[in-house]
């Protein structure tokens, strides 16, 4: 028997569905601060809420316009902004399941609704009858009285309907729709494949003989891994980073540095069911020719016009900017390498597998700085309290950890954020910090539910999810000084989320051009390697002695190391990205072809790769969101190493005129104004590339 529709819970509260009253998407949640009851909600419990969630949205959008009144900001682009509560609930808890704790069912779900998904949207922002409304009111906007905020929402709403093909004529739309359910299709597919082809490999390494030159911290994490797949006693190398790059950089077996390095680089190109190329080669026909339906160019072209940057051309600037005096000085880095490798008796040149661990070496014998002794100092929860320190010096934030909560997984934390002056609740903060193999790799935030004030303030759910190794039982969990810039980088992004305070949720948060999202976070990892943050939270974790003096100079001398290769593989991406997605006919490319043939014509160094190859860049190719928008790294980059030039100028870089400006134009703001203004509010100007090849040692 079907259990009973919850009829007057889903009329009670926009985000609740009439669904039979055992799915936890029948009602709205009395959890404490509405946080997803994830122990109750099951697979089974997903599509039905979807699908329900779609057809709410529908009559939604239908009753805007069946509305027989004139249309005008409340009831077409307001009611736009109430719609769509229901769907927002759902969707905030499958995605980051399936990007944080995914399974076979989840995935397969994933599949299933992804071409759901993107026909529904199709038909909305093509909906000539909606699309009327809206315009209708755009045209009128100098004389509606709207204020700063409301006039941006009305502008983003009308060029998002135009971006998506609200103004093309009914053929061209049923094309267009059809295009964008099949790369929805293959971005899923691709993202899916990229995880299996991650998460199925494990270099077994039995002998002693195999762990030659590795840390105790990493033996312990390649252990744990072995244990974890079924091979007590034994050691696992993982395609995590958090195994995979410390195995290359420490491990003196050449033989299983080559091949792991292999299994890592062919992630996506292994000739089997998870084989990406084909799905390569198809995305960027597709996007092509969804480009033209619109009126560019190029798909980057397209993706490029609503964006900072403007044009293909203005970001081929910046990054041959730095691409050139990056390969100079990566030369050099190789020669000191070589050099150090045939002192030791290796005569062949040096492999991308390597690198690594020569660059680990040459980096000791210049700075004295040996990551295993700095580990001990850079322990996961102290970290973690130093991102919260800093929160709290600059923008007056306090966290509380709140363990009567529980996560999607026992591995996750939550913290109630508040505001320390007042107490007023801001938001809660949710850390899943650890690797494992139901995560896809790398490390992002997202949002369970974001900000708004429009109907009812509403705070935010942050989520970082990060991929460092667990520890053993009763141990520190112990990082590298590129994990803890990762954590700091992320909840850069967190508090960008956090501290949102804008009344539409379009607005909020995150939702900034692709090229100004990485500043806040960017700009963020500064402050961990301040004097002020390491002397009170780098503590050795067994005699929590302060990190030395000395070694905090060393640190800040090193940043410069390697900042070659590093700005190669980075560059060397972008460029990648933004030549397939310049083309104007792609044809039927072969991808890895096109690669190796764009990298040669670059000049790409003897001994190094991309920092993402084309089968496994899922930043470009699991979806459209960094799609010819690698480049925003560097391009936030310039701005963020300018953003800190400012407190550093000032002689106090908690300075809180500075951190206040900072709050309320970048943090804050959301997409409520143009992001060159923003930025021109906050610093006073447009920032140069110079503090950029600074930071990086690139100055000439």
């Amino acid at each position: 028997m079907t259990a009973p529709v919850s009829v007057s819970s889903a009329a009670s509260a926009p985000e609740a569905l009439p669904l039979p009253a055992g799915n936890p998407f029948a009602a709205r949640w009395d959890t404490p601060f509405g946080l997803p009851p994830f122990a109750a909600i099951g697979p089974e419990h997903i599509q039905p809420a979807f699908e329900a969630a779609l057809a709410k949205h529908k009559e939604e959008m239908a009753a805007i316009v069946a509305d027989p009144a004139t249309p005008d900001f409340a009831n077409t682009i307001e009611a736009l902004e109430r719609a769509g509560r229901a769907l927002s609930r759902v969707g905030g808890v499958f995605y980051n399941l399936t990007g944080a704790d995914t399974n076979e069912a989840l995935q397969a779900i994933e599949r299933a609704l992804s071409p759901l998904t993107s026909r529904h949207w199709s038909a909305i922002m093509m909906d000539p009858g909606l699309f009327a409304r809206v315009d209708a009111v755009f045209a009128k906007r100098e004389t509606l009285g709207l204020d700063s905020e409301q006039l941006r929402l009305l502008e983003r709403t009308h060029r998002g309907f135009i971006r998506s093909g609200a103004q093309l004529g009914a053929e061209d739309k049923a094309r267009l729709a059809a295009i964008n359910e099949r790369l929805a299709g293959l971005g899923t597919q691709f993202s899916q494949n990229v995880l299996k082809d991650e998460s199925s490999y494990a270099l077994m390494i039995e002998d002693e003989a195999g762990l030659a030159g590795l840390p105790p911290f990493l033996l312990a994490a390649m252990a744990r891994s072995a244990t974890d797949r079924g091979h007590p006693g034994q050691h696992a190398v993982t395609l995590s980073r958090s195994v995979i790059e410390p195995f290359l950089t420490f491990s003196t077996r050449r033989d299983l540095r080559e091949e792991a390095f292999a299994a890592w680089g062919k992630r996506g190109e292994n000739g089997n069911d998870s084989d990406n190329r084909l799905i390569v080669a198809e995305m960027v026909k597709l996007r092509a020719e969804k480009a033209k339906l619109l009126g560019y160019a190029t798909f980057a072209h397209f993706k490029l016009d609503d964006t900072m940057a403007k044009t293909p051309e203005n970001v081929r600037e910046l990054l041959e900017l730095v691409w050139t005096p990056a390969k100079a000085r990566a030369a050099q880095e190789a020669a000191d390498l070589a050099a150090l490798a045939q002192a030791e008796g290796e005569n062949g040149p040096i492999r991308p597998s390597d690198w690594r661990h020569y660059a680990e070496k040459v980096r000791q014998n210049t700075y004295a700085l040996d990551e295993a002794v700095l580990k001990p100092y850079l322990q996961l929860d102290r970290i973690i309290a130093a991102a919260f320190d800093v929160a709290g010096r600059l923008f007056g934030l306090s966290f509380a950890a709140r363990a009567d909560l529980a996560g999607y997984h026992p591995d996750v934390r939550i913290w109630e954020v508040t505001e320390g002056a007042t107490g007023r609740h801001i938001g809660l903060f949710i850390g899943d910090y650890f690797a494992r193999a139901s995560k896809r790799s790398g490390a992002w935030m997202s949002a369970f539910r974001g900000q708004r004030r429009l109907g009812g303030e509403v705070r935010p759910i942050i989520v970082n999810v990060c991929n460092f190794a667990k520890p053993a039982e009763g141990k520190p969990a112990l990082l590298s000084i590129d994990d803890a810039r990762t954590l700091f980088h992320e909840f850069g992004h967190a508090l960008h989320g956090l501290l949102s305070d804008v009344t539409y949720g379009s607005l909020a948060g995150t939702s900034v051009s692709r090229d100004f999202v990485e500043l806040p976070s960017q700009l963020y990892e500064h402050w961990f390697l301040t004097r002020e943050v390491m002397q009170s939270y780098c503590l050795h974790a067994e005699t929590a002695e302060p990190i030395p003096e000395a070694l905090i100079e060393t640190i800040k001398r090193a940043q410069t190391f390697n900042q070659g290769c590093a700005t190669v593989e980075y560059t060397s991406s972008a460029l990648v990205d933004l030549a397939f997605h310049s083309l104007e006919n792609p044809g039927e490319i072969d991808a890895l072809a096109f690669e190796k043939a764009e990298l040669a014509r670059l000049g790409m160094p003897e001994g190094m790769v991309m920092r993402h190859r084309t089968p496994h860049f899922t930043h470009v190719f699991s979806g459209d969101g960094y799609s010819a928008g690698y480049y925003s790294y560097l391009w936030s980059e310039v701005m963020d190493a300018d953003a800190f030039n400012a407190f550093l100028e000032t002689g106090d870089v908690f300075s809180p005129e500075l951190a206040g400006k900072l709050k309320r134009y970048i943090y804050s703001a959301g997409d409520t104004r143009d992001a060159a203004e923003a930025y021109r509010l906050f610093r006073g100007r447009l920032p140069t590339p110079d503090a950029l090849l600074e930071k990086r040692g690139l100055a000439a």
